[in-house]
């Protein structure tokens, strides 16, 4: 549903912000107060371009911006997916906008983003449509005319349907994976060496291990520093012979012991040198055991160079910045070639899920192809039914089936063809009927499969009197399904709006175009205008004969 529509400094409108309801608005106005400016406006968000002569007096722009409610599934489409790039995370609604410059470039949004201007054309024309060229254009498309077949048959066809553009997309998927796996098929031989060559190049390899080796190394080429500096530390702390740190704290420690009970504050110290002596013991035991464990070894040392050259060729040549990395790697080798041992050949498996895939979506084809059959008959009489109310009482409708390669809708295209007028051959809708003749078409379609946001500026062309009343009747009954926008002059189809604007021509300079929504008693103004006015229904009123 078109939920809001704002339009700036387009040709004559200033500025303009159009809240529109879920079933009938209108947009009525004198001729020349500008009702085509809001055509325009929806013309631009279907594609159309730009020229300069549209951007109005009230600035170097022109800017024309809607807001929609839209299904979820809508923005999953194939064809919406740059749409669905620009999303805002957690946004339900679309808001799609035009901008048009003073030297006739635009530019399109969506959300506030730029995006192609066929982009914005391919969102828009899934969400509104509107009569005349739109008109034509979207009648002409095959897609369009499958589609609303399809709705007529029902919710579980288009439930059918969704599972059928789900199954076409997984078959897509799994044909361009087995095409490069076959394609690649020495790439795939190339792969296997290369695991095997990881796995073998990394045995023996530990988590871990390389640190190690590295602390190991520098122990080795500095053993002499080491020796002297523990040397001297295991002296000045436990030296063999003579007093050292720990014999000098213990000597302390029992010189307090006789006083300490004579002054309470002695007793701390005497305890703090008691832990001395424990821990200087404990320390000058463990660097004599160092000491003691350091060897020059050379041999040792070119094992662990080796072992850590091995380690960085193994990186370098299987592109790892860590060793880390490379076990890791060398885990997912394991994995994989252990499932190629068991019988898993990538090739064989994708071609056995593409032949399952391709069933799932045949099925579902048939099932698509067995609804449309049945029900392109029972639609045609349906639509010739609308279209006889709808004033064009002779035109005759009927529906082709055709086969087409699959795709996500199956496998079948729907022609709608039409006879207007009795003698004349069968043609396309787009070819054979005229822009009011499109308008009731796209109503009586809408009436029999349902629809969206339909725009309609030519459904009053050419009629008047119980057409108009047909007309009028057909689309309020029609709004309880759609959402229908319709500019016209008659007031039958006016009557009939749930929310009614008026578009008029505001003297001044520059002019300018006002379109308003009405109230009730304003409502009435513009129908009694419509009428003819009040002279005129006045006039009317006095030339009715007289009953008794």
């Amino acid at each position: 549903m078109l939920r809001r529509l704002r339009i700036e400094n387009l040709v004559l409108i200033r500025e303009a912000e159009l809240e529109l309801a879920p079933g009938l608005n209108v947009l009525t106005g004198e001729t020349g107060a500008g009702k085509t400016i809001f055509a325009q406006a929806v013309g631009l968000l279907l594609g159309t371009r730009g020229d300069a002569a549209a951007v109005g007096p009230a600035g170097e722009e022109a800017y024309v911006e809607a807001e929609f409610d839209v299904p979820e599934a809508l923005l999953g489409e194939d064809d919406l997916a740059a749409i669905e790039e620009v999303r805002p995370a957690g946004e339900t609604g679309m808001v799609l906008a035009r901008r048009i410059f003073p030297d006739g470039r635009t530019r399109a949004y969506a959300w506030g983003r730029a995006i192609a201007r066929e982009d914005l054309a391919a969102a828009s024309e899934r969400l509104l449509a509107m009569s005349g060229q739109f008109e034509q254009r979207r009648l002409a498309r095959p897609s369009y005319q499958l589609e609303t077949l399809d709705a007529f048959c029902g919710a579980d066809q288009l439930l059918r349907r969704a599972d059928a553009r789900v199954a076409w997309r997984s078959l897509v998927t799994l044909r361009r994976r087995r095409d490069d796996l076959a394609r690649d098929a020495d790439g795939v031989a190339e792969r296997l060496e290369h695991l095997r060559l990881l796995v073998a190049e990394t045995d023996g390899f530990e988590p871990g291990e390389e640190d190690a080796l590295r602390g190991e190394r520098e122990r080795l080429l500095h053993v002499t520093e080491l020796a002297d500096a523990v040397a001297a530390a295991a002296h000045a702390v436990a030296p063999d012979d003579g007093d050292g740190a720990t014999s000098l704290a213990a000597a302390a420690e029992r010189a307090l012991g006789p006083v300490e009970e004579l002054a309470s504050e002695l007793g701390s110290v005497a305890s703090e040198l008691r832990e001395v002596v424990v821990r200087l013991g404990d320390a000058g035991s463990e660097l004599h055991r160092f000491l003691s464990s350091l060897e020059a070894d050379p041999g040792r040392l070119a094992e662990i160079e080796a072992r850590l050259d091995q380690l960085a060729d193994a990186r370098r040549r299987f592109r790892c910045e860590t060793t880390r990395d490379l076990l890791e790697q060398r885990e997912e080798a394991v994995a994989e070639l252990a499932a190629l041992d068991g019988g898993d050949d990538p090739l064989a498996a994708v071609t056995r899920e593409v032949d399952e895939a391709t069933i799932r979506h045949e099925a579902l084809a048939d099932q698509l192809r067995v609804a449309r059959t049945a029900a392109a008959e029972p639609f045609a009489r349906a639509v010739v039914a609308e279209l006889a109310g709808l004033g064009m009482g002779e035109g005759e409708f009927r529906v082709d089936l055709g086969a087409v390669t699959a795709g996500p809708t199956g496998c079948d295209e729907a022609t709608f063809r039409i006879r207007p007028n009795p003698g004349l051959p069968f043609g396309a809708i787009a070819d054979t009927a005229s822009g009011g003749e499109l308008s009731r078409v796209a109503l009586a379609l809408a009436a029999v499969a349902g629809g969206e946001t339909l725009v309609f500026d030519e459904i009053d062309a050419g009629i008047g009197g119980q057409t108009a009343h047909r007309v009028a009747e057909t689309l309020e009954r029609l709004a309880g399904r759609a959402q229908l926008i319709t500019i016209t002059h008659l007031p039958q189809i006016a009557s009939a709006a749930d929310r009614h604007f008026r578009v008029e021509k505001v003297p001044g300079d520059p002019t300018h175009t006002r379109i308003e929504l009405l109230d009730d008693a304003q409502r009435r103004d513009e129908l009694e205008r419509m009428l003819g006015g009040h002279e005129f229904l006045a006039a009317v009123a006095g030339d009715a004969p007289e009953t008794a």
